[in-house]
């Protein structure tokens, strides 16, 4: 197998598991308070990763500066706010909607690059915000033509998500991956461990006879560490033998997990409203990634080669 492939199919996997943490958190916080799940999950990954830079990449310690530190802070922030609003947002909707409307954030990445970085913006990127405005109406509006307080939660998630995207777009490049990576999940894990102290019931959090509750200690482990802490590794080196075009189509198959594991361990079965409007917000995020603008110049210059060929002969 070429590496490519080898790279395509593990961000094919990324991609299955965190579909599948939506249910995997849904049921996790129904004996551990969001946050305080937040807290642990973070802590964890930032731990696990320190641990991989101590044991396996000890040149980077030089990479660490104030700059990164501040950095990794930003980052840190809108990625706990994300989180802690798609978390919450899980205890009112359910795993399908909340992946197909977390989704959305890839929509929303062109138009805050746009705003922020000034970055051209795509025709294509608009059509597919269209489609997924569409989408989202349809995903989330219900019998009584109103909103449930967990879609809007999860779409400010989806805001957050995408502003993180754009903010670690515009650091990255000046940072080492893994040291940015450690900081930006401490920064979460200790925003979310703030937020506990505060507004939640935080002994809850230290209580083993919760924290091993099947559910929460399933949902710890496969969130912490696979979820967070290896698939950021898998992904910052893997995407180095893959375009950025393919990781972000591969990565749009994120909610259609969540909806397919939704069905097969609990049974969630969508309205046929609510399939249509996924399924323009799940084209509304390719629409926004695909290079159509460089397939249509290479098709016109085929077609002119082709021409020019046949006048020839």
């Amino acid at each position: 197998m070429k590496k490519p492939w080898m790279a395509d199919v593990t961000l094919f996997l990324i991609a299955f598991v965190w579909g599948a943490t939506f249910l995997v958190v849904q049921q996790a916080i129904s004996a551990l308070p969001p946050n305080a799940f937040n807290a642990i999950r973070f802590t964890i990954a930032a731990l696990f990763l320190l641990v991989i830079q101590l044991l396996f990449f000890r040149s980077q310690w030089r990479a660490w500066s104030g700059a990164l530190l501040k950095a990794g802070c930003i980052i840190g922030f809108w990625l706990c706010l994300g989180y802690g609003l798609q978390t919450v947002g899980l205890l009112y909707t359910t795993p399908s909607k909340a992946g197909f409307i977390t989704g959305l954030s890839v929509v929303l990445v062109p138009l805050f690059a746009f705003l922020i970085l000034r970055s051209r913006i795509k025709p294509a990127a608009i059509v597919g915000v269209l489609l997924a405005a569409i989408g989202l109406y349809l995903l989330t509006l219900d019998q009584t033509l109103s909103f449930n307080i967990g879609d809007l939660l999860v779409f400010g998630c989806a805001i957050c998500f995408a502003l993180q995207i754009v903010v670690t777009g515009k650091y990255a490049p000046q940072f080492s991956a893994l040291p940015l990576a450690i900081v930006q999940l401490a920064t979460v894990a200790v925003l979310s461990w703030v937020y506990t102290f505060l507004f939640e019931d935080w002994s809850r959090a230290f209580s083993l006879e919760i924290l091993l509750i099947p559910e929460v200690a399933r949902g710890l482990l496969i969130t912490s560490i696979f979820a967070t802490a290896l698939a950021f590794l898998a992904q910052t080196a893997l995407q180095k033998q893959t375009s950025s075009t393919r990781v972000a189509l591969i990565f749009a198959l994120e909610p259609v997990f969540a909806a397919l594991t939704s069905y097969l361990w609990i049974n969630e079965v969508l309205t046929g409203r609510q399939i249509l409007g996924g399924l323009l917000i799940f084209f509304g995020m390719i629409l926004a990634e695909l290079p159509i603008g460089q397939w249509l110049k290479l098709s016109r210059s085929r077609r002119e080669s082709e021409e020019e060929n046949r006048s020839s002969a």
